[in-house]
């Protein structure tokens, strides 16, 4: 029986809505006797998508699964894994990964990278001026309340030059489909971002488990991210003779701290925590066995708040005390910078596409997803008097926490958070559900179903320029029905294949005898 017997997308049922389907044009039911019930031909795959299902549908559900073992153990071995904080069963999991590619063709790229590459070029000039003359502020463009009052606004860096006049150096940006298929942006990530060690680990898997399928499209590449990352890093080096790079990580018990240690393992670059740091002279120094080693730049995966005991939280132990110093004195480059945190902020978020006009004279090339900010006395009443209907969160929760799917929600629920939006309105906003596309997924190791998905492709600034890398990680909602697709919430990923050109036309006959020619994907 084919593995799609069961598939049916958002369009016919199972509580997908009138959700986008990433791999069927038209409405898909490929349970027996759907199609001929109707007198319709079997559903379609798109364009793009149709060499990968005619090879998943020559497959059983016991050859898949032998497959989906290889993963899980290749996962297994090399400890790709994340942390659930608060979960009694054991915190560190293996990265669930669906083996089914999500594919993105070259056009829709274009519109993408184009879209990402003008929203970070806008936001780095947003931050260069919100700690510079904040110009954007007295023209009213952004309201002055809504910065002043940002938990990650960082007033004792106003005037602060950054390196090079980049503040956002690697950036993670949400994307969603809406049920017509146009990309939406539901955020940025501007802090700390997390997920590419992820992206880089799924096409290894994906080569190794599926490489004949993969050989037969043109798959742009992902493995020189940390190449052009390194070569970025280096150039903000306050020294042009041998700059030393360092990724400063707060430990082992981080939920990415896998990520950390990958990424320095694949830069070749120290991985640090901040008593292997200390400050001299307004410069940074590394304890080595053979004496202290100078650091140019610091690649931080720790928020602001635990960076410098001397300037932030007191109590840290997890920074370095002198740091902020050496970094005003110019004596190091921290990516990102400080203070990247208020353009996070997921009420400012609501503006970038003001942003993006006023710094680039451009309408945004992405659209927002619509977006109600609790502290307008307007809007809040709008959310108060919808939360049956809208997704409410708070501006700096991540990870799918702080967050209310209101038609999802039981009523004592929605009255609680209608609380929380009461007192603290400047923390809250809205969003109406929107219909997240959905991909297909092997599931429960018996078949192929839909499941809710989104993108976050990673954007890397340096003085040479942007770099987006093709493709980027595609979360995925495992449980039935979710909207939540981050992994502390049950969400897994994909390998996200962008391809370079269209793929070209075959007949039937051809695409059939590829297929037995080959015993594996």
């Amino acid at each position: 029986m084919s593995l799609f017997a069961d598939y049916h997308t958002g369009r016919q049922s199972g509580g997908y809505g009138a959700a986008y389907d990433e791999m069927f044009a038209s409405g898909a039911n490929f349970r027996a006797g759907a199609s001929s019930t109707h007198g319709a031909s079997p559903p379609k795959p798109r364009p793009h998508y149709k060499a990968l299902f005619d090879r998943l549908n020559t497959l059983s559900a016991d050859e898949f699964k032998r497959r989906v073992a290889l993963a899980d153990a290749t996962l297994m071995n090399q400890g790709i894994t994340f942390t659930v904080y608060g979960d009694a069963s054991g915190t560190e999991r293996t990265f669930p990964v669906d083996l089914i590619p999500r594919i993105v063709p070259a056009d829709e790229w274009e519109i993408i990278e184009r879209g990402l590459t003008q929203r970070i070029t806008a936001l780095n000039l947003f931050l260069r001026d919100l700690y510079g003359d904040a110009k954007i502020l007295s023209d009213g463009v952004v309201p002055r309340e809504i910065i002043e009052n940002a938990v990650h606004y960082r007033r004792a860096f106003i005037g602060f030059s950054a390196p090079k006049n980049i503040h956002v150096h690697i950036c993670g940006t949400d994307l969603i489909r809406d049920a017509d298929g146009r990309w939406c942006v539901l955020e940025d990530n501007l802090r700390t971002p997390s997920g590419v060690s992820y992206v880089l680990e799924n096409r290894n898997i994906m080569t190794r488990v599926f490489p004949q399928v993969f050989a037969a499209h043109p798959v742009r590449p992902v493995s020189h991210y940390t190449t052009v990352l390194l070569d970025n890093l280096r150039a903000l080096s306050p020294r042009t003779d041998n700059p030393s790079v360092v990724l400063l990580t707060p430990g082992i018990y981080n939920s990415a701290y896998f990520e950390h240690a990958y990424l320095a393992q694949q830069m070749g670059i120290e991985l640090v925590q901040g008593g292997d740091l200390f400050v001299d002279n307004d410069t940074v120094f590394m304890k080595t066995t053979t004496g202290p080693q100078r650091v140019d730049v610091i690649y931080r995966r720790v928020d602001d708040d635990f960076l410098d005991p001397e300037v932030f939280r007191p109590n840290s132990m997890l920074g370095v005390p002198g740091l902020m110093r050496a970094y005003a004195a110019g004596n190091l480059a921290l990516a990102n910078t400080v203070g990247t945190g208020v353009a996070d902020d997921k009420v400012v978020c609501r503006y970038v596409p003001d942003i993006i006009r006023d710094y680039l004279g451009e309408d945004a090339v992405l659209a927002n997803v619509p977006t109600y900010c609790a502290w307008e006395d307007a809007d809040r009443s709008y959310i108060l008097d919808h939360l049956d209907t809208l997704v409410v969160k708070a501006a700096n929760e991540s990870g799918g926490y702080g967050m209310l799917i209101g038609p999802q929600a039981s009523d004592a629920e929605r009255a609680a958070f209608a609380d929380k939006v009461r007192a603290d309105p400047r923390n809250y906003l809205a969003q109406p559900v929107v219909e997240l596309s959905t991909a297909p997924c092997f599931l429960n190791g018996k078949n192929i179903g839909p499941r809710r998905v989104d993108l976050r492709p990673y954007i890397l600034t340096g003085p040479s320029g942007v770099t987006i890398i093709p493709g980027g990680l595609t979360r995925v909602a495992l449980k039935e029905g979710s909207y939540v697709v981050n992994s502390s919430q049950g969400g897994g990923s994909k390998d996200t294949w962008v391809l370079s050109r269209p793929l070209p036309r075959q007949s039937q006959a051809q695409s059939q005898g590829r297929q037995r020619q080959s015993q594996s994907l």
